[in-house]
């Protein structure tokens, strides 16, 4: 991602004017507590605008315009002390963006005893200031109802409260994700498998709720870069494939070499249109090369599932969608369905033929020969995994009632008996049993493939929901 375009959050704390010169030394303790909160905000790969304390209604109109023009995705709001909703509601009602309530108390508890010897009550009433930051969240709450202004909130202490702090950092790789797909190319490159009615998607809805651009691409482009590609190319790419892949024996040479050279044309497509993910289908059938392209496509497309660039087959946009996602997040997300049900070990079989997400693979990924790609045309090369064993989330991006939704749960990839077929295979359990899982899963209409990722993500998958204004449904 070019860094001009890199993440931002706004961060600002409120207090009184009225204050300051009343009660010394208050405003730049609260600074000082806004400055803490700057420095855990801060990533790598996310900047922080941070515009100090706002204490008065002009203030709050200006840091609004600032927060605009500085483009953030998100607003962390710190509420240091009582202050009036008239320094917050200019602020975010101008930012126009998502924002977070921070209730943060500076200790565990305020030191009663000490309090109470101070004598001075002027400096004891500034002591007790700078302890009641929840104060005013209830009085910014209903002003932000009021005005139609959605938030949320984060309740918790300013140090060592590891629970607060990782809700905080879930909301950052939810602004951080919506950021990715906002400006995410999606290409599309062949059209619909006939007859899949559940995949079909209205693909202005996903660039309005997403955002992002799609391209539409031709077959023709793709089977027109293999002529060009070199055989000293296609001998180094298959030098990759056997580092990245345990190839079987029964793969043919010829094989590999077709296998290679769409897998370099390939990543030139994904190049020359800055494709940050695809979908794709295409039957190929009357134009030799076309064919001779679309069957050979599966390695190519699993080497730029694991580098981040998601490809979802069967043109499955709502998956590619969700696959993005879930690699933004660093879980992974390979493309996936449900197939059939182990009742003797409560597990559900899922898997797919294609490509797959091999970083995220139990063990290296085969490649074996299949005679046949069963309801497509040609034949060729295919992979073969597991997903790895251990906690795993699913994500649906569903279609339904002319909005989209988000349809998760999370599991466990658990060890056993696979079907060995050249396609991906796992075994899942789910905490709510294999029965409830499917039938609560099916109840929310998505469509039969999903994506599945590594680790437990499902928070942060509702964050993003609420960012981008969308149902989040958990199933487990």
């Amino acid at each position: 991602m070019n860094s001009s375009h890199a993440p931002r959050v706004g961060l600002f704390g409120i207090g009184l004017d009225t204050y300051w010169p009343q009660f010394e030394g208050l405003k730049e303790r609260l600074e000082g507590y806004l400055g803490v909160v700057e420095s855990k905000l801060r990533r790598p790969d996310v900047e922080v605008v941070n515009l100090g304390l706002v204490d008065t209604p002009e203030k709050a109109l200006e840091a609004g315009h600032r927060f605009r023009q500085e483009d953030v995705d998100l607003i962390f709001l710190h509420v240091t002390t009582y202050a009036l909703s008239s320094t917050v509601l200019p602020v975010v009602r101008r930012a126009k963006v998502p924002v977070i309530i921070l209730n943060l108390s500076p200790e565990a508890a305020i030191d009663y005893a000490s309090f109470n010897r101070m004598g001075d009550r002027t400096a004891m009433t500034g002591e007790w200031l700078a302890h009641c930051g929840a104060c005013p969240v209830p009085e910014i709450a209903n002003v932000f109802q009021r005005s139609g202004i959605a938030f949320e909130q984060v309740t918790g202490m300013l140090h060592d409260d590891p629970e607060c702090w990782d809700e905080v950092g879930d909301w950052i790789e939810a602004a951080r994700v919506a950021h990715v797909m906002e400006h995410n190319r999606l290409g599309l490159m062949g059209h619909y498998y006939n007859g899949m009615l559940d995949i079909y998607s209205d693909t202005t809805l996903q660039c309005a709720v997403f955002g992002g651009h799609l391209e539409i691409i031709e077959v023709d482009e793709l089977a027109a870069l293999r002529r060009e590609v070199s055989a000293e190319q296609i001998a180094a790419r298959v030098a990759d494939f056997h580092r990245h892949f345990d190839v079987q024996p029964d793969c043919l040479p010829e094989e590999l070499d077709r296998a290679a050279r769409t897998s370099v044309a390939l990543d030139r497509l994904v190049a020359e249109h800055r494709l940050g993910s695809m979908a794709y289908y295409y039957m190929g059938s009357g134009v030799p090369e076309n064919e001779d392209a679309v069957s050979s496509i599966i390695l190519g497309n699993s080497l730029l599932t694991a580098r981040g660039i998601p490809v979802a087959g069967e043109y499955e946009v709502k998956n590619a969608q969700a696959m993005k996602i879930m690699d933004a997040f660093g879980a992974g997300g390979s493309f996936t369905e449900y197939y059939a049900m182990d009742w003797r070990d409560d597990v559900v079989l899922m898997g797919h033929d294609g490509p797959g997400h091999i970083a995220i693979a139990e063990g290296r990924t085969k490649v074996r020969p299949l005679k046949v790609y069963h309801g497509k045309v040609g034949r060729g090369l295919s992979v073969e995994m597991s997903v790895k064993h251990g906690a795993v989330t699913l994500l649906s991006v569903v279609e339904c009632e002319g909005s989209l939704k988000l349809l998760v749960a999370e599991g466990e990839s658990v060890p056993g008996p696979v079907l060995e077929i050249g396609n991906t295979n796992s075994r899942y359990r789910f905490p709510i049993g294999a029965r409830r899982f499917v039938t609560e899963w099916n109840a929310q209409g998505p469509a039969h493939h999903c994506a599945v990722g590594v680790g437990r993500i499902a928070a942060k998958i509702e964050k993003l929901g609420r960012l981008l204004g969308i149902r989040t449904v958990r199933v487990c």
